[in-house]
């Protein structure tokens, strides 16, 4: 044997080597890749609450006391004003209440905003 037949031999153990070492790795990468569409799966199948907030309001106990049936309280929404679409009390859309096409008895909400993750302050 010569130094050039060694090293052409290293080389084609290289060669091996760096082409099983390939395989495993899509091996692990396929398993890896399963195991995370699974995963993502599962994550993809957990209820979350949301809720539509036409407004909000405050007032004292006193007056909320003495609220009956017909009484009107005033929303700090304005009419026309996008409504807030929550996600476990977190704001991630704001939209336009419209009325199903479907079911004329129900009400909808038409996207118009999709809001960002909040800021470094809390807030969206």
């Amino acid at each position: 044997m010569n130094d050039t037949d060694d090293f052409s031999d290293d080389e084609t153990r290289d060669d091996a080597f760096e082409a099983e070492a390939s395989e495993g790795e899509e091996k692990v990468a396929e398993k890896w890749t399963f195991g995370a569409e699974r995963n993502l799966d599962s994550i993809l199948r957990i209820p979350v609450e949301m809720q539509v907030v036409l407004g909000s309001a405050s007032m004292p106990v006193a007056n909320l006391m003495k609220l009956g049936r017909g009484a009107i309280v005033p929303l700090d929404h304005r009419v026309g004003e996008p409504v807030d679409v929550v996600v476990n009390g977190r704001i991630i859309a704001r939209g336009e209440v419209v009325v199903v096409e479907d079911d004329n008895s129900r009400f909808g909400v038409s996207l118009t905003e999709i809001v960002g993750p909040p800021s470094a302050d809390g807030r969206n």
